[in-house]
């Protein structure tokens, strides 16, 4: 086989376009296409780096006789990370979606489905991912899923969100370990309505130990308008119902609706 008929193999065994294998050397489509073709062949420091990228030997690629491709790297010297880098190999889609590729994997991938370290799109996967749709370790999205996640749907270790779930929540409504929002549900919740083991709110808590304008609580219930011991039973619950309806502001009615629904 020629140097040539070598490229373009290993090139296709690595689902790589010429122009995007031409994007990681830093050379023209044009260039790809004359070493395949034997017209024109790499300088030296090309072809040392197609020798890592294809992870063969100069001795593969340069003699003909010479048709088993042998990795540069000596089996015992191969850690988990080059073993990773070999199959995380960038693939772009020619089909293009919304004016993106339909699907883009590499380090820095971009795509209406975009996977890699640095991911953007429709559909994102990353350590650091941005999407409609977003999981990643720092995550940013519509509906967002990370270690740290910000996003209007929020899901996370820390979550930030209009709906946030996470063991740290923040968030128009949320629900965690520690939870913070203007709905709050959690181990220790903190808002205008909370709801947990600990409960502060601003206007209604109901909990173990609640505290609040208007309370609820099984163990402590430290009310400045309202408190509750125990569970409402069906004559508490038109008392509790007209409190939330003399003391909440109107601007939060369509909380006080939904807390209404919760202690029903």
């Amino acid at each position: 086989m020629t140097l040539g008929e070598k490229i373009a193999k290993q090139r296709k065994e690595l689902n790589y376009t010429q122009e995007q294998l031409a994007d990681i050397l830093g050379v023209s489509r044009q260039s790809i296409s004359k070493w395949e073709s034997d017209i024109a062949y790499p300088e030296t420091d090309k072809l040392i780096e197609l020798g890592k990228l294809f992870d063969c030997s100069m001795d593969y690629l340069l003699k003909e006789d010479v048709t088993e491709k042998q990795s540069s790297l000596p089996k015992e010297t191969e850690t988990f990370w080059d073993k990773f880098k070999k199959q995380f190999h960038e693939r772009k889609s020619d089909k293009m979606v919304c004016g993106l590729p339909l699907y883009h994997i590499g380090r820095n991938a971009h795509g209406f489905f975009a996977v890699g370290l640095k991911a953007r799109g429709v559909f994102s996967i990353g350590l650091m991912s941005r999407g409609i749709f977003s999981l990643g370790v720092l995550s940013l999205g519509i509906i967002s899923i990370g270690l740290l996640s910000l996003g209007l749907i929020s899901a996370g270790t820390f979550s930030l969100g209009l709906l946030a779930v996470g063991s740290i929540a923040l968030g128009l409504i949320a629900a965690g370990a520690i939870s913070v929002g203007i709905i709050s549900f959690g181990a220790l919740s903190v808002g205008c309505f909370s709801s947990g083991a600990l409960a502060i709110g601003k206007y209604v808590a109901v909990g173990d130990h609640a505290h609040a304008m208007i309370t609820i609580g099984q163990t402590v219930a430290d009310g400045s308008v309202y408190s509750h011991i125990g569970d409402l039973t069906t004559a508490d619950i038109p008392k509790v119902v007209e409190w939330l309806d003399g003391n909440i502001p109107s601007w939060l009615g369509w909380a006080k609706e939904i807390f209404k629904f919760y202690i029903q």
